[in-house]
């Protein structure tokens, strides 16, 4: 016999029932999968996004803070290194490209960032998708989300400004120092592509610095014959995993330090880890909650409906088919459930991404993976063996005492 048409027919007598533990079940599991899916996209795009740095250097002082500034351009005041201090890391063997980051000024809350042509092609592998690069010192070449046209005109402002176009007390301007876009560089899915880049030697200008040029030279970029403005951060993109662990060790010095960006990564990943664990457990304990919620409902209502069942068994039922009846009814609920939280946790974690990805500058890729498949498949496994409790209650009701009690 076919225990689902009286499955079914008990869930048709109360709709909302069955729909409230659907949600409520949904709403438990997708807590837990927007949690994993999140972090997982989190550290996806950040560790895309520092993809191109290969070791840091800088004055002493912070790593954690050399990362945020110099990777997801986070504003705070660095320590400078001195010009030479780019030529001394150049001489070395083993390196790709170099190049210098110079941070202080914005358009708009859009950081403008001194560097050379190394640093803006990558050392060769990336092009403009429109226009050309940088030629001269009042130049600049944008990102692919910054709010400029190519031949747009713009005069940077001193310090991390608002993204409000309307000057506010503490914004200063630097006129007479008008900057024209050349280019525009594709999207990467890091917080440069908010960026506008311009030559480091329009930087030093700006700010009254040296530029390491004659006076009167359009040359741009190193090698700086005379003495040039501080460097913040200089970005080393090593010719082999080999070259960057002897460089990260050569470039070390009382003067400056030199680390990979993943080693602070995975500072930030174990952090990470520990605020997941959390949420995680809270997310089981809720689930947990739920179920033994739905138990609770499930048993009142069977309870309520004992002479119900009495009456099939007296016309030949047998236990098991009642009890497998109930057990599919309620185990449909769970899966409908389980199912639902899947897609309300990606949808979830998908929205979270999307807000976090415009304040943090960079892309958070959000994908179900096996770790939410898993936990969702274990929720619901837990919820379908929790089911068989009313199931086994029913199986073991004499009939006699159930129409005597109706």
């Amino acid at each position: 016999m076919n225990p689902w048409p009286v499955a079914w027919s008990e869930l048709r007598r109360s709709p909302w029932g069955a729909a409230a533990i659907v949600l409520i079940v949904a709403l438990a599991v997708a807590l837990g999968i927007a949690v994993s899916a999140q972090e997982r996209a989190l550290r996806q795009g950040s560790a895309r996004a520092a993809d191109p740095f290969d070791i840091l250097v800088g004055a002493p002082g912070s790593q954690s803070q050399l990362v945020l500034t110099g990777i997801y351009l986070q504003p705070a005041a660095l320590p400078l290194m001195d010009g030479d201090s780019f030529a001394a890391v150049v001489k070395r063997n083993g390196i790709a490209w170099a190049a210098p980051l110079a941070f202080g000024d914005s358009l708009r809350g859009q950081p403008v960032i001194g560097t050379t042509e190394a640093f803006v092609t990558l050392g060769g592998r990336r092009k403009p998708t429109e226009g050309r690069l940088f030629a001269k010192d009042d130049e600049a070449v944008v990102g692919a989300d910054v709010t400029l046209a190519v031949g747009d005109r713009f005069t940077p402002t001193h310090g991390h400004s608002s993204s409000d176009p309307r000057p506010r007390p503490f914004e200063v301007a630097h006129q007479g120092h008008t900057i024209t876009v050349v280019g525009r560089l594709p999207r990467n899915g890091s917080p440069f592509d908010r960026a506008i880049l311009v030559p480091i030697e329009g930087v030093w200008e700006t700010h009254g610095l040296p530029t390491g040029h004659p006076e009167g030279s359009d040359q741009l970029g190193p090698p700086w014959s005379e003495p040039a403005g501080g460097i913040p951060l200089i970005v080393v993109k090593a010719a082999s995993v080999a070259d960057a662990y002897r460089l990260r060790s050569q470039l070390r010095s009382p003067t400056s330090m030199a680390f990979f960006p993943a080693e602070v990564l995975v500072e930030l990943y174990a952090t990470m880890g520990d605020v997941r664990q959390v949420v995680s457990a809270m997310a089981v304990a809720t689930q947990a909650m739920v179920y033994l919620a739905i138990l609770i409902a499930v048993m009142a209502v069977t309870g309520s409906r004992r002479r119900e069942v009495a009456v099939l068994r007296a016309l030949g039922a047998p236990r098991a088919y009642v009890a497998a009846a109930l057990w599919l009814g309620l185990a449909a609920l769970i899966l409908a459930g389980t199912l639902l939280g899947l897609g309300l946790g990606f949808a979830a974690a998908a929205a979270a991404s999307s807000i976090l990805a415009v304040k943090l500058g960079f892309a958070l890729p959000v994908a179900l993976g096996g770790a939410e498949i898993a936990a969702a498949a274990l929720a619901a496994g837990v919820g379908l063996v929790l089911a068989l409790l009313p199931a086994i209650v029913l199986y073991r009701q004499p009939i006699g005492v159930a129409l005597k009690d109706g």
